[in-house]
């Protein structure tokens, strides 16, 4: 019966505009618990609450552009001050204080593969790594979000992180990473996005490339 009665009333959407009385004699449970309701505010109360829905969606959007504004004029003055470093150690030193400032990431590394000992000695953001991590950073389709990874890299910390984005430093070849380690559990994790880190990824590594052999 009540399928029955739907399909009916599917059927003749003019049955309420022949019979507009009822609307105010058919008298149902309200949702908010407030007694019984006409079936035109039961109407009004739905059209009020998809209505809220959509103004709360609305807001949130607006949030997340105004956020996601502010983060893309970040990655732009990090941009200004790359182009603008006259050597490595200016720029490395603007990376990662900028990181620093700006971002609230104060740990922030950078590690470039180095085949020369003397000079990982010498600069302590080149090192010579294992091929263990090169093939790990090398298959990175991505940063990777979200805990210490399985590779060997918790020497590069005085605490291990709580969470930590890695980023890969690519030209022709993948060279090194950019280490972003946080004492923030929920920093960065698993499937979150990453559109910002590869654009920061894909800045740095240009900027880098004068640098690397």
């Amino acid at each position: 019966m009540e399928n029955e009665i739907k399909a009916y009333l599917k059927a003749h959407p003019e049955f309420f505009e022949h019979n507009a009385h009822l609307l105010a004699e058919i008298f149902l449970p309200s949702p908010h618990g407030e007694g019984a309701i006409s079936l035109a505010q039961r109407q009004q109360l739905a059209q009020r609450d998809k209505i809220r829905i959509l103004e709360s969606k609305f807001t949130e959007l607006i949030l997340n552009a105004e956020e996601n504004e502010a983060t893309a004029d970040k990655v732009h003055r990090l941009t200004i001050g790359l182009l603008g470093a006259p050597n490595f150690e200016q720029l490395n030193a603007h990376l990662t204080a900028y990181l620093r400032d700006y971002f609230d990431l104060p740990d922030s590394q950078l590690k470039l593969w180095s085949s020369s000992s003397l000079l990982a000695d010498s600069i302590s953001a080149f090192i010579v790594a294992d091929d263990a991590l090169k093939n790990w950073a090398k298959d990175l389709s991505q940063p990777y979000c979200g805990p210490m990874p399985s590779v060997d890299i918790a020497g590069w910390f005085s605490e291990p992180p709580a969470s930590i984005a890695i980023i890969p430093m690519r030209g022709k070849d993948t060279f090194g990473v950019l280490v972003l380690p946080s004492a923030n559990a929920t920093r960065f994790y698993p499937g979150m996005g990453t559109l910002f880190l590869s654009r920061i990824g894909e800045l740095v590594s240009a900027s880098l490339l004068r640098y690397i052999n």
